[in-house]
């Protein structure tokens, strides 16, 4: 699923989502995205900058591309080197996909530290930020939507079902026993890792949902502090922020210790 927000300065405007296909050329995915601003009443002459993350490689060129041709901006790409205010002790951080940094920045910022994010994506991703608003890593587990295509694809008798929890754990038939194996199995495995999380966090680490299913398992659980389904559009925005260069306002004094050049 590929998520676009429009901010208007700090306030998100609106959302769009659409299919992740790596098959769409530039113009297709770029057609696609300035309608559906209209629709929404956004003019893509409006937008003026863009921030953007990507774990699916064959795609950012393709929205770099989009970004360049239908709205004639240069997009900020949220990759190694690029500023985000976080440290990072991954054993490589160059290999922490940039959704996971995109949304720990979001959360640091919205929730304060120590904070677990559990976003329900194409895959599920826990993360994890210290006391001192460290990124020390996290779990990752297919996500439900791709466990439950999984089984209908290479099981023959199991079908597609609608991801919503049944009435009873025990199912008495096949689309009810799926739909408690995938809900309440989802359920269980995310109250399960961050109970393990918070004993090597602190007891006191806030838990923010986020994604596509957040929705479905966090009424399953009592596990969550909040559930921001704009989490990582936030983080995007604060991470072009902080990429952008500092203008002093003409008069002002310089600071304590600056020199004229």
């Amino acid at each position: 699923m590929v998520t676009i927000g429009v901010f208007d300065g700090e306030r998100l405007e609106t959302t769009l989502r659409v299919a992740t296909d790596t098959r769409k050329l530039a113009d297709e995915y770029g057609l696609l995205i300035t309608n559906l601003l209209r629709l929404n009443g956004v003019e893509p002459s409006r937008i003026d900058s863009i921030s953007m993350c990507s774990v699916v490689p064959p795609l950012t060129m393709v929205f770099d591309t989009v970004c360049h041709t239908y709205f004639g901006v240069q997009p900020l790409t949220v990759t190694a080197g690029v500023r985000t205010g976080l440290q990072i002790t991954y054993d490589n951080p160059r290999d922490v996909g940039s959704d996971r940094i995109v949304d720990a920045v979001a959360a640091i910022e919205l929730y304060g530290a120590p904070v677990i994010v559990v976003d329900f994506g194409t895959a599920t991703v826990f993360d994890a930020v210290s006391r001192d608003g460290v990124y020390l890593g996290g779990a990752i587990s297919p996500g439900i939507t791709v466990a439950a295509e999984a089984l209908f694809l290479n099981t023959s008798q199991l079908r597609r079902v609608e991801l919503v929890a049944p009435k009873t754990a025990i199912g008495q038939n096949t689309s009810l026993s799926l739909q408690s194996g995938l809900v309440f199995g989802y359920a269980g495995l995310v109250e399960g890792l961050v109970a393990r999380f918070k004993r090597e966090l602190g007891d006191d680490a806030r838990v923010i949902g986020t994604g596509g299913q957040a929705s479905i398992i966090s009424k399953e659980i009592d596990v969550f502090d909040e559930i921001n389904p704009d989490l990582t559009l936030i983080g995007l925005r604060l991470i072009y922020d902080m990429n952008q260069p500092r203008v002093d306002p003409p008069g002002e004094p310089l600071e304590s210790g600056a020199r004229e050049a």
